[in-house]
């Protein structure tokens, strides 16, 4: 229906009534690639005649015959009893022998700790723990470290209380210093606080 003064349509929808367009007005056209028609090739082996029951035994035969053949070849060339092989032999380390003052004597012969009570940190591990009777607790917990390099035997302080003296054959007395290695020969007398122990 039509206004009969200005002639403008009266079903007409208000333009402030009527939906937005919801897409984007800068919208992009991708280009779609057509999709591929025809058909793929993919190489497929050759496919083997099964053989005939015939061609089956001989070949069974032949493949029997040559595993015999190589079996009498590998016999041929070993000897008929094969000699023992040395047996590996590791090289054991040097024993020691610590003398304490309180009487104590103990064979080592790789690493350890001497204290009153000695305790290694979590990541350490060592062969021997030596404990040393100390009434009056001059000895720390964990006083002295020891172990061997080439068969020659070392201590090493481990920040003791009381400190270590070492007294080698035909020296003066020497005081470690601690966390650094010390080789001793036999025969030295390692002072430890108010005791001390030689090695032999």
């Amino acid at each position: 229906m039509f206004c009969g003064e200005c002639g403008s349509s009266r079903t007409a929808t208000v333009e402030s009534r009527k939906r937005q367009d919801p897409r984007p007005n800068d919208t992009t056209i991708i280009a779609r690639l057509p999709r591929p028609t025809g058909v793929i090739s993919v190489q497929v082996p050759a496919v083997v005649p099964a053989p005939e029951p015939a061609d089956v035994v001989a070949d069974a035969v032949t493949a029997a015959d040559a595993v015999t053949a190589a079996d009498a070849v590998t016999a041929a060339e070993q000897p008929a009893e094969h000699p023992a092989e040395p047996a590996v032999v590791l090289p054991s380390r040097a024993t020691f022998v610590l003398s304490f003052s309180t009487g104590q004597r103990v064979s080592v012969h790789g690493s350890g700790l001497i204290g009153r009570k000695p305790l290694p940190q979590p990541d350490e591990i060592f062969d021997d723990l030596i404990r040393v009777a100390d009434a009056d607790r001059s000895v720390s917990k964990t006083h002295l470290e020891f172990g061997q390099y080439d068969d020659e035997f070392w201590v090493s302080d481990r920040v003791s209380g009381n400190g270590t003296v070492i007294r080698r054959p035909g020296e003066k007395a020497e005081s470690l210093e601690p966390g650094r290695r010390y080789v001793l020969p036999r025969g030295t007398r390692v002072e430890i606080a108010d005791h001390s122990f030689s090695v032999d």
